[in-house]
């Protein structure tokens, strides 16, 4: 009998992977439908961004997938889609998002920022492994929320989904705590660094380093002043970047794990796990898709358009998760998670505003 900490994180993972062979080998019959009724979906949740960018099209993608999930269960008709768009589609705007980062960007916009921005990196992720293991959140959708608490938010969580293969209530979980916090961080960030009496440069670096996604960033910021929201999304670009050494050292550890798990397995015929599998080969398109972008040479309208198409599909790709959600397993999880993403997201708050005045940035 399994132990009641197993949780979101292990249950169907085992399932995922026996399934991502026959996802591959599905054809395109298969695909359409599920692929469509997330495309449809994620549809009306763009145009819902867009009315409120503040929260984006992803994060009602993936409320709106799993609302009607839970008023109607998709038929195994569209399964196949589903996990193909919650798998594949994601990797693809993973490798999309990196024609829009530069490795330059690093010297050349956060030069001033990086100490503050490496410091609460660290911290999140020490503190996500300290807080994690202390509420006994399983290790999967631990790395989730630290993932998106440190970096970007659901970028951070679709490009360390796409190395470890969580489970789809473990993405649907992670994506609905940053969300919380987000939500909060626009309302009440403003007001803290007015009380605080932050200069906007201050409040730029505070905003770019704790607030975890985009929209929310700039949503806080420019409501500080102007200055404050300029300064906020050149930090928030540059600690972006860091998607690319994040995602790198989690698919070290990732592809590790899987070796031990061979070693330990090695007795049992068949056991063995081809390269194919545990090397995230999407990855290697991801770095050199910025590289290329670093070179120059991608047209700055090409760029936007890119962007563009890759929130789009991570759009639909949340939205058929959210549509494939277990709510049982995310009831069996409880509120330690989204207590996790709390205790984080105060964290990350606190030892930015600690770093600037250690770095005499406030």
């Amino acid at each position: 009998m399994p132990s009641r900490n197993v949780g979101v994180g292990q249950e169907g993972s085992t399932s995922g992977r026996e399934d991502s062979d026959s996802q591959r080998r599905a054809t395109w019959p298969a695909i359409l439908p599920g692929l469509i009724l997330a495309t449809g979906l994620a549809g009306i949740a763009w145009a819902a961004g867009s009315l409120a960018p503040v929260v984006g099209g992803p994060v009602f993608g993936i409320v709106l997938g799993m609302t009607v999930r839970a008023m109607w269960q998709p038929p195994p008709l569209f399964g196949t889609g589903l996990a193909f768009a919650g798998k594949y589609v994601l990797q693809a705007s993973v490798v999309l998002l990196g024609l829009g980062l530069s490795l330059g960007q690093l010297l050349q916009t956060g030069l001033e920022s990086f100490p503050v921005m490496i410091g609460t990196l660290l911290i999140a992720f020490g503190a996500m492994f300290v807080f994690g293991r202390l509420l006994r959140v399983n290790s999967e959708l631990r790395t989730l929320i630290g993932a998106g608490t440190a970096i970007c938010g659901g970028s951070a969580i679709a490009a360390t989904s796409a190395v470890i293969a969580p489970t789809q209530a473990s993405i649907a979980y992670a994506i609905s705590t940053i969300f919380l916090y987000n939500a909060i961080a626009v309302l009440l960030f403003p007001f803290l660094g007015h009380l605080l009496d932050l200069s906007q440069n201050a409040f730029g670096l505070w905003a770019g380093t704790a607030i975890n996604d985009t929209s929310s960033v700039v949503g806080a910021g420019y409501t500080y002043g102007m200055a404050a929201g300029d300064y906020a999304v050149i930090v928030k670009l540059t600690r972006t970047t860091m998607i690319i050494p994040m995602v790198l050292v989690i698919a070290f550890f990732h592809i590790r794990a899987k070796r031990k798990q061979m070693v330990a397995d090695a007795a049992v015929p068949g056991s063995r796990l081809p390269w194919r599998k545990i090397v995230p080969w999407f990855i290697i398109w991801f770095v050199l898709a910025v590289a290329i972008s670093s070179l120059g040479v991608i047209p700055e309208a090409a760029q936007d358009a890119t962007a563009v198409l890759a929130r789009a599909m991570i759009t639909v790709a949340l939205t058929a998760i959210g549509l494939s959600a277990q709510f049982s397993a995310m009831r069996h999880t409880g509120v330690r998670p989204l207590l996790l993403g709390g205790l984080l997201w105060v964290t990350v708050a606190v030892s930015s505003l600690a770093l600037q005045a250690l770095f005499d940035q406030l």
